[in-house]
C-alpha cells in the first residue's frame, strides 16, 4: 500500500460545517489535499458522476436526500469496472441501521463524533481496497486485450492477414442461417492461383508468400459489407462469402477480382499468361431446411475446377 494518500480522490458529503471542517483538517494531515465536498445529497451525486472519487465519506442524514438512497444511486451510476469505497458517517448505533447501510452499498461506517485515529485507520483500509481494485482493473484490461489478440490470431491467416479456414467455417454457416431466415441467396466465389507450385519452384517461397498476399488483398477488397467474408481456404485457395447476393452479382464480383489480379502483372514465366492469374468458381443458392452448406461449397469448387480445365485465368459460374 502507498505510504500516503496523495493519489486518492475523496468526496466528503456532510451538511454540518463544523464536521466538514474537522474532516477536511483530518484528511489534510493524512496527505489528502483539497477533498471534494458537498453539503447536500444532490450536490454529492453531481460531483460523484463528474469526478468518480475513490472514497466517499457520506453522512447518513442529509437535508434533501437520505444518505442511504444516495449510496444506492452512486452504486447505480457506476459502470463496468468503476468502484468507489463508501464510508457512512452516522450517529445511529442500532445494528439494523448499520446493516441497512451496508446493504444499500456502503463498505464501512464511522460513528459520530468522528475520531481522527479511527478515520485514519478506516482510510488506510479503504486505500488498500482502492489499490486492489486498481490492480484488478489493470490485470482485467490486460487479460481482455490478450484474449482479443488470441481470438484475432485464432481466426486470422498469419500470412495474408485475412480470415482463416476456421473463421470461414464459422461465419459461412452463420451467414447461411441468416440467408435462410430472410429467404435470400448466398453466393460463394472460390479462387485458386494458377500454376502456383510452378511459381514457387521458379521464384522461391518468399516470392510465393508475397504473391499470395497480393492475391488475398484483391479478394479482401471485394468484401466491403459486414456480411461479406474473404478467407484463405487453404494453400493457394481463397474463398469469398457473399450473403444476400445473386449469382449474377457474385459472377460480376469474381470477374472483377480476376481482372484486378491480372492487372497486377506479377511475372510468372512458367504460366502461359507470363504473369500470375487466378481461376474462379462461383455458385449461388437460397438456403432452406435440409439443404446443407456443403452443397454450395461443392458447386463453387466444381465450377472453379471447370475454370481451370477451360484454360485458367477464367471465371465459371455454376448453372451457366
Amino acid at each position: 500500500m502507498a505510504k500516503n494518500h496523495n493519489d486518492l480522490k475523496v468526496l466528503v458529503v456532510e451538511d454540518s460545517k463544523v464536521t466538514m471542517k474537522a474532516l477536511s483538517n483530518y484528511l489534510e494531515r493524512m496527505g489528502i489535499r483539497q477533498p471534494l465536498t458537498a453539503g447536500t445529497g444532490q450536490a454529492a451525486l453531481d460531483i460523484f458522476r463528474r469526478n468518480r472519487p475513490d472514497i466517499v465519506l457520506l453522512d447518513a442524514i442529509l437535508p434533501d436526500i437520505d444518505g442511504f438512497d444516495i449510496a444506492k444511486q452512486m452504486r447505480a451510476a457506476e459502470k463496468g469496472d468503476e468502484w468507489s469505497a463508501i464510508i457512512f458517517l452516522t450517529s445511529m448505533a442500532k445494528d439494523e441501521d448499520l446493516a441497512h447501510g451496508i446493504a444499500v452499498g456502503g463498505d464501512d461506517y464511522l460513528m459520530k463524533p468522528i475520531s481522527e485515529v479511527v478515520l485514519k485507520a478506516k482510510m488506510r483500509a479503504m486505500h488498500r481496497l482502492v489499490d486492489m481494485q486498481r490492480s484488478l482493473v489493470s490485470v482485467t484490461q490486460k487479460l481482455n486485450t490478450a484474449n482479443r489478440e488470441l481470438q484475432r490470431l485464432a481466426t486470422t491467416d498469419g500470412l495474408t492477414g485475412i480470415a482463416n479456414r476456421r473463421m470461414f467455417d464459422e461465419l459461412a454457416r452463420r451467414e447461411w442461417r441468416r440467408c435462410m431466415r430472410i429467404k435470400q441467396p448466398m453466393s460463394l466465389v472460390m479462387v485458386d492461383v494458377d500454376h502456383f507450385k510452378a511459381y514457387n519452384d521458379t521464384y522461391g517461397h518468399q516470392a510465393g508468400d508475397d504473391c499470395l498476399k497480393a492475391v488475398a488483398a484483391q479478394v479482401a477488397r471485394a468484401a466491403p459489407r459486414a456480411s461479406d467474408l474473404a478467407a484463405r481456404y487453404g494453400g493457394e485457395e481463397f474463398v469469398l462469402v457473399l450473403g444476400d447476393t445473386t449469382l449474377d452479382g457474385a459472377c460480376w464480383v469474381a470477374n472483377n477480382i480476376r481482372q484486378h489480379v491480372d492487372d497486377l502483372g506479377i511475372p510468372h514465366t512458367a504460366s502461359q499468361s507470363r504473369h500470375v492469374t487466378i481461376s474462379c468458381g462461383v455458385a449461388s443458392m437460397t438456403p432452406y431446411d435440409g439443404l446443407p452448406l456443403e452443397a454450395l461449397l461443392n458447386a463453387a469448387d466444381s465450377a472453379m475446377y471447370r475454370a481451370k480445365a477451360q484454360g485458367r485465368n477464367a471465371v465459371v459460374c455454376a448453372g451457366e
